[in-house]
């Protein structure tokens, strides 16, 4: 004779509530705990962060109140940038500055890090521009034909009075040291440099 079992239900899946111990960590939170420690700044890159923005607040000290008026920063904040502005004693401006690197942490600084690219490529652009204006300067006092390729380079030029200044800029340096006025050569640098602006 064949003997049947009732059908059991297999035992039922442990929830939180069937836990010996609910604070216990699952196995979702043992997986989960590495990712959370990768996905968090280490203490060396807040470390960086923290100087990154401090050194932001530094160089947000040469803009006026109407320029760090359009960046968004807050008002806390502006003012104690404006406040580190007046200070004279260094140890009060250094904490001003640790002052400033925190309330930065805290404020959206985007609009402040364009606006400080922005002013370093505009730095960059005038420096490149004074280096070609120097360079045409000596081309022009020390080569006749420097004059046609200056004109060439540059439709606004007024090539007559390109070479009356070269000429002057020319006797100048050509007279004793102690009769030499500069005049002349700080007339054709300024004439070049205008060009160079616009160029």
């Amino acid at each position: 004779m064949i003997t049947t079992h009732p059908l059991r239900l297999a035992d039922p899946v442990p929830t939180p509530a069937h836990r010996a111990d609910p604070s216990a960590p699952t196995e979702a939170d043992d997986l989960a705990a590495p990712v959370a420690r990768m996905l968090r700044p280490s203490k060396t890159r807040r470390k960086e962060e923290s100087h990154e923005l401090q050194a932001l607040g530094e160089a947000l000290l040469e803009f006026s109140d109407a320029q760090l008026a359009t960046l968004g920063l807050g008002e806390p904040l502006v003012e104690s940038i404006a406040a580190a502005r007046r200070m004279r004693s260094h140890e009060a401006r250094r904490r001003q500055m640790q002052l400033i690197g925190k309330l930065m942490r805290s404020a959206d600084v985007e609009l402040a890090r364009v606006a400080l690219a922005e002013r370093q490529l505009g730095r960059a652009r005038d420096s490149l521009a004074l280096h070609r204006a120097e360079r045409w300067r000596a081309e022009l006092i020390a080569d006749d034909t420097a004059t046609t390729r200056f004109a060439d380079a540059h439709a606004d030029c007024d090539l007559q009075q390109l070479r009356a200044l070269v000429r002057n800029a020319r006797k100048d340096a050509a007279a004793a040291p102690e009769k030499r006025s500069g005049r002349a050569y700080r007339e054709l640098f300024q004439f070049i440099r205008e060009r160079e602006v616009d160029a």
